[in-house]
């Protein structure tokens, strides 16, 4: 600006016929105003005198030929730009140097744009999405299998075992019996219904029974100590004549002898070895 009426607030020379420059309505010279009030330059430490343009940033300034990206150089006037530790960077070497990189497609997640975290993976919006229906997965509950994504539905519909017993989807856990996946409260002696998870069970018709049912239901009795013959365990039973004993109860009905193996009479009921039977 010129003037021809005033003089510098400061020096108090005239300004008639000189650029001067106002603050809080005083009129300055242009050296005077520069030396009081021009800011320094955060790049080249110059003030940046009253007829250059000062660009400001979180109460820093620069002059516009020195506000550029700290990495490349190149002009950051009027266009986007990231700081990152005090450094003005432009948003192409922001990104090559802090942004993260997308799980799904690799790329860089550009400052600014949404992105989504997940066991400590980014992605990006678009990039999180089931890997089936391919619908975004936003913050819905998902299941993840060979680092893939999938909303439950899918998962359950592509992935997931049915209980042979109930038919319903096993989320979790469970028991393969037969080479057929269970509930874990599904898998119960077919009798009283006691969860068999973890404890000795005895198999009939597909179905598995606790040791007690299935004696009770379905095992033999031993013709000596009545009892059922479970043969838990790979425990040896004898046949004779439709009738049926433990290996232990299989003795000599006169002198208790063990008759397993070897050669042995009946009498009525009674078995006898051979030299009790021939006594």
């Amino acid at each position: 600006m010129t003037s021809s009426h005033t003089d510098c607030h400061y020096c108090l020379q005239s300004l008639r016929g000189r650029k001067y420059a106002l603050r809080e309505e005083n009129a300055y010279c242009v050296p005077c105003y520069d030396s009081l009030y021009a800011n320094p330059c955060e790049e080249c430490k110059q003030p940046i005198e009253c007829n250059s343009k000062d660009l400001a940033y979180k109460g820093r300034h620069w002059h516009e030929g020195c506000f550029r990206c700290a990495k490349c150089s190149r002009s950051l006037v009027e266009k986007p730009f990231a700081a990152k530790d005090e450094i003005l960077l432009c948003t192409e070497c922001y990104s090559d140097e802090y942004s993260s990189k997308c799980f799904h497609c690799q790329k860089t997640i550009m400052p600014g744009s949404r992105k989504m975290e997940f066991k400590g993976s980014s992605w990006h919006e678009s990039c999180f999405v089931c890997q089936y229906c391919r619908q975004p997965l936003g913050t819905k509950p998902l299941i993840t299998k060979d680092n893939e994504n999938y909303c439950v539905p899918c998962f359950e519909k592509q992935f997931a075992h049915h209980c042979y017993s109930c038919k319903k989807v096993i989320t979790s856990g469970g028991v393969t019996y037969h080479n057929q996946p269970w509930h874990k409260e599904c898998f119960v002696c077919g009798g009283c219904k006691t969860q068999l998870s973890g404890q000795r069970f005895i198999s009939k018709d597909e179905y598995p029974y606790c040791v007690d049912c299935f004696g009770k239901f379905y095992a033999k009795k031993c013709a000596a100590c009545k009892k059922p013959i479970t043969a838990l365990g790979g425990a040896k039973y004898i046949s004779f004549e439709e009738r049926q004993w433990h290996g232990e109860c299989f003795n000599c009905a006169k002198c208790s002898v063990s008759l397993v193996g070897q050669e042995f009479l009946t009498r009525q009921d009674d078995i006898l070895c051979h030299e009790c039977g021939s006594a």
